[in-house]
C-alpha cells in the first residue's frame, strides 16, 4: 500500500516582502493629477490706515455677471462665451476713442514714447451657483483678450509676439507692453444674481 504524502508547501513568507516592494515601486514610478488653477498676483496687504480709492467712471467698467446657470450678461446684455473675449478686446483697446468706451490717458511708455492708455476695469461677478467649468471659461477667455492685444502690440512694435517677449525674459519690453495694457479684472465675491430672463 502507498503512503499519502501531503503536498510539499509553497514557502510564502517572502510574499509580503515582494508585495511591499511592488506598493512602493508604484507609488515611487507614478504621477498623480494635479490641480489646475489660474495664475494670478494678489493685491499688497492693505495699510492701516486705508486711503479712498479714486471713483471709477461707469463707461470705464465692463462689466461680467454669470448667472447660476451658466448664462453670461455682458453690459447688461446675454452674450455667449464665444462673443465675450471679442467684446473684452474692444472695450479695453476703445481702438476708435467712442464716448460709451473707457477714457484714455496719456502717460510716457519706455519704447512707445507718449501713449494713451485706457483706463479700462473689468468686472466679473459670479453667482453661488455657477459652474467650476464656466468660471474657468469666462477667465480664459477674458485673459485671452489681454494676451491677443499685447501679442497684437507687441508684434507692430518689436516684430516679435508678447508671449515671444516673456519667453526671452526681455522684461523691460515686457514691462512696456503690460504698461500698455494692464490686466485689470476686479472679482466681486459671488452672490446669488439668479437665472437670466
Amino acid at each position: 500500500m502507498a503512503i499519502k504524502k501531503d503536498p510539499p508547501e509553497i514557502n510564502a513568507s517572502s510574499m509580503a516582502d515582494i508585495a511591499f516592494l511592488l506598493l512602493v515601486f508604484f507609488l515611487v514610478t507614478t504621477t498623480m493629477d494635479t490641480d489646475f488653477g489660474l495664475a494670478r498676483r494678489l493685491p499688497p496687504p492693505l495699510p492701516d490706515e486705508m486711503e479712498e480709492p479714486p471713483e471709477i467712471k461707469q463707461r470705464n467698467v465692463f462689466v461680467v455677471l454669470v448667472n447660476a446657470n451658466d448664462q453670461l450678461l455682458v453690459e447688461g446684455e446675454i452674450m455667449d462665451i464665444s462673443q465675450l473675449k471679442l467684446a473684452a478686446k474692444e472695450f479695453i483697446a476703445n481702438p476708435y476713442g467712442k464716448e460709451e468706451l473707457p477714457e484714455k490717458e496719456l502717460k510716457e511708455v519706455p519704447f512707445f514714447g507718449n501713449y494713451e492708455i485706457s483706463k479700462q476695469v473689468i468686472s466679473l461677478q459670479n453667482d453661488n451657483g455657477t459652474s467650476y467649468n464656466m468660471y474657468i471659461q469666462v477667465q480664459n477667455e477674458l485673459a485671452r483678450a489681454y494676451n491677443e492685444l499685447r501679442n497684437e502690440l507687441a508684434e507692430e512694435k518689436f516684430g516679435k509676439s508678447y508671449d515671444m517677449l516673456v519667453e526671452r525674459d526681455d522684461e523691460e519690453r515686457v514691462k512696456a507692453v503690460r504698461k500698455i495694457y494692464p490686466q485689470r479684472i476686479s472679482e466681486a465675491e459671488p452672490k446669488d444674481i439668479g437665472g437670466a430672463q
